[in-house]
């Protein structure tokens, strides 16, 4: 089972057509204070590249949460990870809030932003900004043929709107199609 798979399967639930590399996944989790949460949530783990990344990074201590809508994948990420830190749940990302039950430290995000409808977009952003702990960090991603694009830069505009910083990383060419990573900070 791939992603490749579960694209073809349901291609409006599925937004990746291959999974992310770790060179992004990497990019996703640097210097989003990792290894200092006590909660992250990962919205759309998919095959689960960030949620191995976000893993090598937490404390001892910690707990992931892991929202994916897809079915097959939320199976198939709960079978595969042994780890005790890790909580596979299969929800929707708008109900963020009600799966973790208390604020999170960092939320990483999988999900593609720019091909969901803008109302889903902005239901789930609030989610996202509810959630956020004073200085929480979000992470997610982009791919860079398509940055420039009115949905890329409209998700753009609304995270520089709901955050108080937003920076983006280098190109992460290894990937498929090459990418960056948004890395935004909750207001303290």
């Amino acid at each position: 089972m791939s992603i490749t798979t579960e694209f073809l399967r349901r291609p409006l639930m599925t937004g990746a057509v291959a999974a992310s590399s770790r060179r992004l996944a990497y990019a996703m989790t640097d210097g989003i204070g990792l290894e200092q949460a006590r909660l992250v949530a990962e919205l759309g783990p998919g095959t689960g590249a960030f949620t191995d990344a976000i893993l090598a990074r937490l404390a001892p201590h910690a707990r992931l949460v892991a929202v994916e809508l897809n079915p097959v994948l939320a199976a198939r990420l709960s079978a595969t990870r042994r780890d005790t830190r890790l909580t596979v749940v299969q929800d929707t990302a708008a109900e963020l809030a009600a799966v973790v039950g208390e604020p999170v430290d960092a939320v990483v995000s999988g999900l593609p932003w720019t091909v969901m409808p803008q109302d889903r977009r902005r239901h789930i952003l609030d989610a996202v900004t509810e959630v956020l702990a004073p200085g929480g960090r979000f992470t997610t991603f982009a791919y860079l043929h398509a940055a420039w694009t009115p949905p890329a830069r409209h998700f753009t505009a609304e995270l520089a709107c709901r955050f108080d910083r937003l920076e983006r990383s280098k190109a992460v060419w290894a990937n498929l199609p090459p990418a960056f990573a948004h890395r935004a900070t909750k207001r303290p």
